[in-house]
């Protein structure tokens, strides 16, 4: 196995400076630190990362945990966490919590084992309450993604979301428009707290139409395609109680109330407009193409990380709350295009 000796006998340089340049505490001319760079590849040389780490207090990696990387907006949120963690020269470790409490306390604790420097958090269903204290015990900074909350004076907790309430009241004001007043909301599992920021924006808006939010067309609850339809599809059965208008919180939500309509064979927009959070992938290929509220999944995840590192660089900085606009795609499904 090589050494930094082999590396600085190759490269024509001492050791320290072979140091120098693996670590970036010294500036170092660019042709000399061409010819180590050529060195360390000629050689195979590895740095010793545990060392290294120790000796700055810093590993250079970052914890993500989410609660599906494969959903359209977290698999996007993921992608923008990786772009920026590599830009500025950190590994990325992220883990599935699959809506579990006991999976994520497991996924935060093995971050944790690892000595991460920060970790980032889309908070999993029914997340256990004494988490937050547990990697705030660590020292270890923390940034929650998406979904946000009112963290009770935990003045160390920064937190990246959308804004929920606009975009359902956008929505409602579009349906209504068109005429719509019998709008079910397939709202999922209100623990998850964007979810919930789309339930009670849904009910204000429909308020501020002069519109009640009928409980029967309240799809609360449901947490997976399957459970959504099996609630959706008695809901569509009755023609004179059917509602003219269905609005889905998040993907999976979305393809449990669509195969519903489906299955009832009813047409989207003929017989039931519809429109979705978060969308599905390659969007464009359905027919007729579905209006979609689109996070800014990608920038969720890099303000995420800018949030991490400065509180890295400034730990006793005031949290910040930072809340992106959502982009609504107008699109057949509920009869006008964008």
């Amino acid at each position: 196995m090589a050494t930094i000796i082999d590396v600085a006998s190759l490269a024509g340089v001492s050791t320290s400076t072979v140091s120098h340049v693996l670590n970036e505490t010294r500036h170092v001319e660019p042709e000399t630190k061409e010819r180590v760079m050529h060195a360390v590849k000629a050689t195979g040389y590895r740095r010793d990362v545990l060392a290294r780490s120790m000796r700055r207090a810093r590993t250079d990696s970052i914890g993500l945990v989410v609660s599906d990387a494969g959903e359209p907006a977290f698999a996007d949120m993921v992608h923008g966490v990786e772009e920026a963690a590599a830009q500025n020269g950190l590994s990325l470790l992220l883990a599935n919590s699959a809506e579990d409490p006991a999976r994520e306390n497991s996924a935060v604790e093995a971050l944790l084992d690892r000595r991460v420097d920060g970790l980032i958090l889309a908070r999993a269903a029914g997340s256990h309450a004494g988490l937050l204290q547990r990697i705030r015990e660590e020292q270890k900074p923390l940034v929650l993604l998406d979904r946000l909350a009112d963290l009770d004076g935990q003045d160390t907790v920064d937190q990246v979301g959308v804004n929920n309430h606009a975009a359902m009241k956008s929505l409602v004001e579009h349906l209504t428009a068109q005429g719509h007043r019998r709008i079910l909301l397939v709202s999922g599992d209100l623990r998850v707290s964007s979810l919930r920021e789309r339930y009670d924006g849904f009910l204000t808006a429909m308020q501020a139409q002069g519109l009640d939010a009928q409980d029967a067309l309240l799809c609360e609850g449901t947490a997976t395609a399957a459970a959504s339809f099996d609630r959706v599809r008695p809901l569509l059965a009755d023609p004179a109680e059917r509602p003219t208008a269905i609005l889905a919180c998040s993907t999976l939500l979305a393809a449990g109330a669509l195969r519903a309509v489906q299955r009832e064979g009813l047409r989207v927009p003929g017989d039931i407009a519809f429109a979705t959070f978060d969308g599905f992938t390659y969007s464009d290929l359905f027919q007729p193409q579905i209006t979609t509220v689109r996070q800014p999944a990608f920038q969720l995840g890099e303000s995420a990380v800018s949030l991490l590192l400065r509180r890295l660089d400034k730990p006793s900085a005031p949290p910040q709350v930072l809340r992106l606009e959502s982009r609504i795609e107008f699109r057949l499904s509920t009869g006008t295009t964008s």
